[in-house]
């Protein structure tokens, strides 16, 4: 472990980049008290991560519920339209808003 005061590191921060990457691990001092430390992180991943439940998990099954249309209402919910607005009719949307039905833009 290596101890350097701010300014130093300032002055040689390329230095010790390379020897934190090299393992170094750098504690930085400031008026005499440690503040920060430098050193080198792991490598990233480069294998893909495997697809599925994670082993040993538990797993579960979607509904085909889940995947059924919502109503009219919960449509208006969604698209943040007031209970107002809901009741007087189902056609009426905010400017800019694009429509959760189908079929409707």
């Amino acid at each position: 472990m290596i101890k350097v005061n701010i300014f130093e590191v300032k002055a040689k921060l390329s230095q010790y980049i390379e020897r934190a990457a090299k393992g170094d691990s750098i504690i930085i001092y400031r008026h005499n008290k440690p503040v920060a430390e430098l050193r080198g992180v792991e490598e990233a991943q480069t294998e893909p991560r495997p697809l599925g439940p994670l082993p040993g998990r538990p797993t579960f099954k979607v509904p085909k519920s889940f995947f059924a249309p919502l109503s009219d209402d919960e449509l208006d919910l969604w698209e943040g339209m007031p209970a107002t607005t809901r009741s007087r009719t189902s056609k009426a949307m905010p400017a800019g808003r694009k429509s959760l039905r189908r079929g409707k833009r």
